[in-house]
């Protein structure tokens, strides 16, 4: 049995299967240890989304081939999407690593684990993704116990252009609900007060079974069939498969957090159609307006691409503009990556990096001021908080329910609480992105 490290980049999504592959691990005997100086086995879980993603990647790579050689018999391992995508390529140019480890071949970790010194790397690669049920592979959570990521599906059925996921993940698969309303149970039972559902498309969770599944009857059955689950978010759900049912699930089950991740992506006509997305600028705007009527108070967040190829000024004016106008609680933008083996890497009009920073900028700066109104407008409000951290200066910070793990701001609040407990506070004070407040009493 071996001593293993194993460091995980990217999503929660490969968070997600960093903790099925330690499961996996500890139940075939191996010891999981924090030190990477203490491990007979580094294991890289890498993400290959975007190239920064695949450098950061590379890197860590290079960092643990650095330990290895610090001592005889220390085995490297490399998974995840990068091993998905380039493990031929990378058995050449990294022989340093001992074997590769596909995305669909998550459960096979302990085999890459206990292997032996070959001539060259090994290569455990077959299918695009793997749903390992629940009950043959728990997980072993890495993370902050009371919150936790339940993955719904695996794979993309959507072509945009810039995206090379639908390449490495493969098409969409709906994992069976009752697998993850044990999973949802485990999570609980093990302190989990808030489950985020994540997928590469959430809302096309069940389409692909055939048997009346959807995401808004998921919901419905881990509200009520998940005793101790406190909050409910959705995160990656694709606009075009906003349902009616689906909102009223949002609007009406106390357990639903107010909140929606919808990927915009843009709002001009033309960069959308480019970029096969399934929506224009005029339908984005109607869905939005859609989603205010049906669930009041959501917190909207969305993601943009800017330095799209063929991305004129007049396009971003509009996206600026459409930020003013629609004021989404939560937006991230993002500098347009050129990926080989995507449509868009082959369409002309590609800009240069300093007109994508330039935009980057100005984008960023527009939602500034827009996130720092909402901010504002909190003020004097009594929200729920779920605590994550008590600090050495006196403070208590935590996250209100709109407010989502990793990506939006936070909230500071005086107070005594633990982590992991749920508060109503009132909101004091508020800069960009966070809030400050004092805690009112635990909530009930």
């Amino acid at each position: 049995m071996a001593r293993v490290h194993l460091l995980t980049l990217g999503c929660p999504k490969n968070e997600v299967d960093a903790e099925i592959m330690l499961g996996v691990l500890a139940r075939a005997g191996h010891e999981l240890v924090a030190d990477p100086e203490q491990a007979d086995v580094l294991v890289v879980n890498t993400c290959a989304f975007i190239g920064p993603a695949k450098e950061e990647s590379i890197d860590a790579i290079l960092e643990a081939a650095r330990l290895k050689e610090q001592r005889p018999g220390r085995r490297l391992v490399v998974s995840g999407c990068l091993a998905q995508r380039y493990a031929d390529m990378l058995r050449t140019e990294l022989p340093e690593v001992d074997a590769f480890v596909g995305t669909g071949e998550l459960t096979r970790i302990g085999e890459a684990v206990a292997g032996t010194a070959a001539a060259e790397p090994v290569i455990y690669r077959g299918a695009q993704h793997e749903l390992p049920a629940h009950g043959v592979s728990p997980r072993i959570r890495t993370g902050a116990w009371w919150t936790a990521y339940l993955k719904v599906s695996e794979g993309c059925d959507h072509t945009c252009s810039f995206c090379i996921i639908p390449t490495i993940r493969g098409r969409h698969e709906s994992r069976a609900p009752e697998d993850l309303v044990a999973e949802a149970r485990a999570l609980v039972a093990d302190g989990a007060v808030e489950l985020n559902l994540i997928a590469q498309d959430l809302t096309a969770y069940g389409r692909d079974r055939r048997d009346g599944t959807t995401l808004a009857r998921l919901l419905r059955q881990l509200a009520r069939e998940v005793p101790g689950l406190r909050w409910l978010r959705l995160l990656y759900a694709y606009p075009a498969s906003v349902t009616d049912e689906l909102l009223e699930v949002l609007a009406c089950e106390p357990r639903m957090t107010r909140y929606l991740d919808l990927p915009l992506q843009h709002i001009s006509d033309r960069l959308l159609r480019a970029m096969h997305r399934e929506r224009s600028g005029d339908g984005l705007r109607a869905l939005l307006r859609r989603i205010r009527a049906a669930v009041p108070g959501i917190a909207l967040r969305s993601a943009f691409i800017v330095g799209f190829p063929g991305e004129t000024e007049r396009d971003v004016d509009e996206l600026c503009a459409f930020l003013e106008e629609f004021a989404l609680e939560h937006v991230g933008v993002f500098r347009y990556s050129r990926e080989e083996g995507t449509r868009a890497a082959t369409l002309p009009g590609q800009l240069p990096e300093r007109v994508k920073q330039r935009r980057w900028e100005r984008v960023m700066a527009t939602q500034q001021g827009v996130a720092a109104r909402l901010a504002a407008a909190q003020v004097g409000r009594r929200v729920e908080v779920l605590v994550e951290e008590v600090g050495a200066d006196g403070w208590v910070r935590g996250r209100t329910s709109q407010q989502a793990p990793e990506i939006d701001g936070t909230i500071r609040l005086r107070g005594e609480a633990r982590p992991g407990d749920v508060v109503d506070a009132w909101v004091t004070d508020a800069d960009v992105y966070d809030l400050s407040g004092h805690i009112v009493a635990r909530a009930s």
